[in-house]
């Protein structure tokens, strides 16, 4: 994937999560509605790909209100990784050359791999994630809106310990996925499985797009390894 492709694409994907975000938000609070309403109408522009360059800039003004609206990313990591992609596609259409557009795609996609090996590390430190317990207090107590059938699987301790320890094993071994195309291929389709899950069971829809519009810059990055590995 070439370097102007894979920006192009994390556009698209971050105008479509960027939508998802505001679509929440243009029904809420008085004082939400107008920053979400801009940001909805930044976000066609950006996907429809209209001056791309100067639309970033809005968005990145407009994640600044809506930083001092809610005083902080207050949805967590989605937000964090939201504001992430924003500041890096911004830098990019600014970026003095080509050089420094891949040192701020190369970041954006080590920031991606760092974020899966540590919630992978602060998952496996904990002795409730080792054992399955954690998985088995998320599902019996889960405040989310999810089935009694979903819920009922908080009676199979061995199935969630499984469960826990293959999310672990994902998001540790994460990294390695870099090694190969292949390799990074079948990474990041158990990344996206993990995230569809987490979605279908309770509701996460944030985590879907907003992570799958990192994965153009490392899917860029790994064929620029591959590239550097030849050369």
């Amino acid at each position: 994937m070439s370097l102007d492709d894979a920006i192009r694409l994390t556009e698209i994907l971050l105008s479509v999560a960027l939508i998802q975000q505001s679509l929440e938000h243009i029904f809420g609070l008085p004082n939400e509605r107008p920053h979400y309403l801009i940001r909805l109408v930044l976000s066609l522009l950006l996907l429809a790909g209209v001056q791309s360059q100067w639309v970033s800039v809005a968005l990145f003004i407009n994640m600044l209100f809506i930083l001092r609206r809610f005083q902080g990313p207050y949805n967590g990591g989605s937000d964090l990784l939201s504001m992430l992609l924003i500041m890096c596609v911004c830098a990019a259409h600014f970026a003095p050359n080509e050089t420094w557009q891949e040192y701020i795609f190369g970041y954006l996609a080590l920031q991606a791999i760092f974020s899966y090996f540590k919630s992978g590390w602060a998952k496996v430190i904990h002795r409730d994630w080792r054992t399955g317990r954690a998985l088995v207090d998320v599902f019996s107590f889960s405040v989310y809106p999810i089935s009694e059938t979903t819920r009922s699987w908080a009676s199979r301790p061995r199935l969630l310990c499984a469960m826990a320890w293959a999310v672990i094993l994902l998001e540790l071994l994460f990294p390695l996925t870099m090694l190969s195309q292949v390799t990074l291929i079948a990474g990041l389709a158990l990344a996206m499985s993990f995230h569809m899950a987490n979605f279908v069971m309770f509701g996460f829809n944030r985590f879907v797009w907003v992570w799958a519009a990192t994965y153009p810059s490392l899917i860029w990055l790994q064929s620029r390894l591959d590239l550097l590995a030849l050369g």
